[in-house]
């Protein structure tokens, strides 16, 4: 497992299995232990479902509204860290501790008075979940700073899976202490004494390992051989730049015999000896199609210096899985590399990939040394190469179509349409005539259908395709025609090419049904 993964989650279970040492536990113990010893046998794990449900609602409701606050992600992510070691500190000093009990006293007050209510010793499992519920409400601002920093830290995960993960070990850590309490109330009670006599140095304990722990994260994951500000052509041609620290053996490729382009199958474990760069790509996303005049170049430059580049094709659409679109992308952007088609994620899960595109070099060893993630980082990559190689060349340089990314950050993000993502852009586009809306797009149903998008953007981009027959499409920049252009198949279409970065009003307008529209994209 990478080693970045590995401490966010176990800083995720430590956090939450650490809550248990948090001041405000105390009012909310009695209420555990008196429900889990109380009442029907199946009582407890009412409780702990109870626990469990609101806990995660309150959560993923929370995530959801940090995620659309519109705040720098960066910024959070230093708040978040920052709450994490407040914790730690509370933790750590007697006197932070007992002010932290004194400011959530409050809160667990009014949610002991309500489960009281709810505590009928006679229940069985639903009442316990009722009671797991409310005694949750206790916890969530019981929870203090290291509830909000779970709750920021999983608002900027990369994916949904990484936030899903982070969230769930926070959730396990947690959740753990209180099904010991729970099941085990009668046992614990005779542990009362130890664990009031030692709950002080427990706690401390935990602060000063969540406080290492959040220093640990904080440390970025890559160590750079050379400074960051050395030009690599000061660079020796025997040291790689922002290599890993940790090297870890490369994850196997997963796929089937005939999930291969350009050549038979291959297999990691057999190209012992050979430099390997493993390219995660998608033929209609424009970052990845950015890279490849890059990827063309040093297939062809290196090759026969032993070096060997895979394009694992991770489709974000349905139609990417369609082995003769990737066949035709193939052929249109000149990859000569072998391609495998991973349709079904599998090779993508294998490394715990988040990123479109996404570059993984390999040793001759069979070891992953370096990381690259989204466009950029061009002539480093290339450079490293090298000195796994041990060749000595001059950097490529950009070819005349790859653009580099804008550098303005208030550029339109990639902006989807689809009723499965559709609701976070809904501000920037609206539809005028007929459309039908599906999970990943939506259609044209009638002839002159019309879509409006607001954008800030040098270059438009579309991702569409057509049901049946090729579309027309005619292009409009503020109410003046700018051309236009005709969807025949499911691909990457260019909308809009401007000078410089602009705001402006598109309106594109389709002749005939059938256009199916996925996302806009932006450079």
């Amino acid at each position: 497992m990478n080693t970045a993964i590995f401490l966010n989650l176990a800083l995720a279970f430590v956090e939450g299995f650490a809550l248990i040492l948090s001041p405000c536990i105390l009012p909310i113990l009695p209420i555990m232990l008196s429900g889990g010893i109380e009442g029907g046998r199946t009582r407890p794990y009412g409780i702990i479902t109870g626990f469990v449900l609101v806990f995660a609602t309150f959560t993923i409701v929370s995530r959801i509204l940090v995620q659309h606050l519109g705040i720098n992600l960066d910024v959070v992510r230093y708040v978040a860290f920052a709450l994490i070691g407040l914790f730690g500190l509370i933790l750590i000093s007697d006197r932070l501790s007992n002010k932290f009990e004194h400011l959530t006293q409050r809160f667990a007050s009014i949610g002991m008075a309500a489960s009281a209510k709810a505590d009928q010793p006679s229940g069985g499992f639903f009442s316990g979940v009722l009671l797991g519920g409310l005694v949750s409400l206790i916890w969530v601002p019981c929870g203090g700073p290291i509830l909000a920093a779970a709750i920021v830290r999983s608002a900027v995960e990369d994916s949904n899976w990484g936030s899903f993960f982070s969230f769930l070990f926070f959730a396990l850590g947690s959740v753990l202490p209180m099904i010991i309490i729970a099941v085990l109330g009668k046992t614990i009670m005779q542990k009362l004494a130890f664990l009031k006599k030692n709950s002080g140095r427990l706690r401390k304990i935990f602060g000063v390992i969540i406080l290492a722990a959040a220093l640990l994260a904080l440390i970025p994951m890559h160590a750079n051989s050379i400074p960051a500000n050395t030009a690599l052509s000061e660079a020796t041609s025997n040291q790689l730049v922002d290599a890993l620290s940790l090297p870890y053996p490369a994850p196997a490729i997963l796929d089937a015999p005939n999930d291969w382009i350009n050549s038979p199958p291959l297999a990691l474990a057999d190209l012992k000896g050979k430099v390997v760069l493993i390219d995660f790509w998608t033929y209609s996303c424009i970052n990845c199609v950015r890279t490849l005049p890059y990827l063309n170049s040093w297939y062809a430059k290196y090759h026969g210096q032993g070096l060997v580049i895979i394009g694992v094709h991770t489709p974000e659409f349905e139609f990417e899985k369609n082995p003769a679109n990737v066949i035709q992308a193939v052929q249109e952007d000149g990859i000569q590399y072998p391609v495998v088609m991973d349709s079904n994620y599998a090779t993508w899960l294998n490394y715990h990939n988040q990123y479109w595109p996404a570059h993984y070099l390999i040793d001759k060893q069979g070891n992953v040394v370096y990381e690259s993630f989204g466009e950029g980082d061009y002539a480093q990559t290339e450079h490293n190469i090298q000195v796994l190689l041990g060749v000595q060349d001059s950097i490529t340089t950009p070819q005349p179509n790859a653009v580099a990314p804008s550098a303005f950050s208030n550029q339109t993000p990639e902006t989807y349409l689809g009723g499965e993502r559709a609701s976070e852009y809904l501000g920037l586009w609206s539809k005028q005539g007929g459309w039908a809306s599906q999970d990943q797009y939506i259609v044209s149903t009638a002839p002159n259908a019309s879509i409006t998008l607001h954008f800030n953007a040098q270059k438009v981009f579309l991702v569409a395709g057509v049901a049946n027959k090729p579309v027309l499409v005619t292009v409009q920049l503020n109410g003046k025609n700018m051309g236009s252009f005709t969807l025949t198949h499911h691909d990457l279409y260019p909308v809009l090419a401007l000078p410089k970065q602009t705001s402006g009003t598109l309106t594109l307008q389709f002749n005939s049904p059938g256009a199916e529209l996925y996302t806009f994209t932006f450079g």
